[in-house]
């Protein structure tokens, strides 16, 4: 993809949302349901679309609410549901759809404080805490699209094990709101929204206390406030607005904050690569502003809308790539953690970087590799099989202090905070930890690229067996590994993977756009990167 004359500066006034326009959308379009586009579809994050698409507006909520609820008294979850929302225009609109449905079903639910905002860890630690010492199972609903552009709405659900749901329980939920739609939503039970606002079973409740008070058990905030450190905290206009501020007053930090008060155009961000707004703290150039401020800080980070990713930018390389956070985080806990058992593995998705791998080794630690999505992460993570679950997207959590879990989906919080602790314990930022781990273990070059692919070549990919390869031979070197199930749990991984002495590649077929992407590294150079990507290319030309 060639990069945008917008990537990297200010978003230009002319590309903002029209929020009215959005949100009038919402209200008065209907989806088609013989355009499957505008059909519900649990992705691996949940429902996500646009009104101006006509692809989530309320008679979508209505329905994917509804659906919830049948879901819950089938599967004999009876608990309270934890609610949270982002700031993107079409969350709030969105919560109060969803609220109807909930009073009316009768669902014990706990909404933030004066309709504030909660980040997608703050359910997750809100479900398992509460799930510790109770009987009756709690759960959760996110409104949120996470990183997507402004026009967008999303809708997550949580089970009782507090991370994302895994495809047995979304296609339920996503073929009962389909039939839903299709019967011009007679099924669903729903209030008025003033006699939902007042029942009873409609409740605030405050997030953010406890969620802060117990970071201490699962980060060293006292070594991070006694060292003084100069911490840059962006909340990227995010449903953490006032986390970071609690956080700064709880434990007495020097940390400035930006961009903590609500704008749901976005209007402060910088273009992505392609010259849309996009909260991706991944992104060089979604986060080109907070970059240009490096110096300023012993360590500054930022976080997408709903908290679950991280972006780190350090004085000594500005926005690290996040697999190489993802390494520095895994071995500096691995040996700042004492009360955690030895004989723990780390979870890492088969497309993150081999480093991971390296570092793994030279700790003694056994990697569980998984397909791309974290809920593969869950139940390692619940029972304690694993201390740390990162994907290459920028998205991680680990374990407490004592080794219990602390959340079972993604926290760009305790991610970012243990930047911060990293630096005031080591005097030394995670770049330059990074930059210790490859004179080590030597520097890998890791790319994503894109190729087109029909829907019918999308499908051979899914279903290829390590037969289908008949190369024995990767960029000079023996092919020691084709795999089609990942390792670590013997899950399909829907693509493919093959791996040599000193580079990789993967094949996953996209989910919403006719393009298969390829991921791919080398420990040895650009040209040897290169070839790689052209040999992979080559072998799925040979399967088509």
């Amino acid at each position: 993809m060639s990069i945008h004359p917008f990537a990297g500066k200010l978003a230009p006034k002319e590309i903002l949302v029209n929020v009215p326009e959005l949100i009038s959308a919402y209200f008065t379009q209907s989806p088609n349901m013989q355009n499957s586009v505008e059909r519900v579809s649990f992705g691996t994050s949940g429902h996500r679309g646009s009104s101006l698409k006509r692809s989530f507006n309320e008679k979508h909520i209505l329905a994917v609410t509804q659906a919830v609820c049948d879901y819950r008294k089938q599967a004999g979850i009876n608990g309270t549901l934890f609610m949270g929302m982002d700031t993107h225009a079409l969350s709030y609109p969105a919560q109060l759809t969803a609220l109807q449905v909930l009073a009316a079903n009768d669902i014990d639910v706990r909404i933030a404080k004066n309709f504030g905002y909660t980040p997608t860890p703050v359910i997750s630690h809100a479900i398992l805490t509460h799930n510790e010492n109770s009987e009756a199972q709690c759960d959760g609903i996110v409104i949120t699209p996470s990183h997507n552009p402004p026009t967008d709405g999303g809708f997550k659900y949580n089970p009782p094990h507090g991370g994302p749901a895994d495809t047995d329980v979304t296609d339920v939920i996503e073929a009962r709101a389909n039939a839903i739609l299709e019967d011009n939503l007679n099924a669903v039970k729903m209030f008025p929204l003033e006699d939902a606002l007042k029942a009873e079973n409609i409740q605030e409740y405050d997030y953010v206390t406890p969620y802060v008070e117990d970071l201490q058990n699962v980060i060293d905030m006292d070594v991070i406030a006694k060292s003084g450190i100069h911490i840059g905290a962006d909340a990227m206009g995010g449903s953490g607005l006032d986390y970071y501020g609690a956080i700064k007053e709880r434990y007495g930090l020097n940390m400035e904050l930006f961009h903590n008060t609500l704008d749901s155009t976005f209007s402060f961000m910088h273009c992505d690569k392609d010259g849309k707004i996009r909260m991706d703290c991944s992104s060089p150039y979604a986060m080109a502003g907070l970059v240009a401020m490096k110096e300023d800080f012993d360590i500054a980070f930022g976080n997408d809308t709903d908290f679950d990713r991280h972006g780190i930018v350090t004085k000594s390389v500005g926005l690290m790539n996040p697999n190489h956070y993802l390494s520095v985080a895994i071995s500096y806990l691995s040996q700042n953690r004492p009360q955690w058992s030895k004989d723990l593995g780390i979870g890492k998705t088969l497309v993150s970087s081999s480093m991971i791998d390296r570092v793994a080794e030279d700790l003694g630690k056994k990697v569980i590799e998984v397909p791309v999505g974290f809920k593969w992460f869950v139940d390692g993570l619940i029972k304690g099989s694993i201390i740390f679950g990162g994907e290459e997207s920028a998205g991680a959590s680990f374990l407490r202090k004592n080794g219990k879990v602390w959340s079972t989906d993604k926290d760009g919080m305790i991610m970012t905070l243990l930047a911060a602790e990293i630096t005031a314990k080591t005097g030394r930022d995670p770049g330059e930890h990074y930059r210790e781990m490859t004179e080590k273990f030597g520097a890998p070059i890791y790319a994503r690229i894109d190729a087109p692919a029909t829907v019918e070549q999308k499908a051979i990919l899914k279903k290829l067996s390590p037969e289908d390869v008949k190369e024995k031979m990767l960029a000079g070197e023996p092919i020691e590994a084709i795999l089609t199930n990942a390792p670590g749990n013997g899950a399909a991984i829907g693509g493919l993977k093959i791996v040599a002495k000193n580079g990789w590649f993967a094949l996953r077929p996209s989910g919403t756009e006719d393009i298969y992407k390829i991921y791919a590294e080398s420990f040895i150079d650009e040209a040897h990167l290169a070839r790689i990507q052209e040999e992979a290319k080559a072998m799925v030309a040979k399967l088509f």
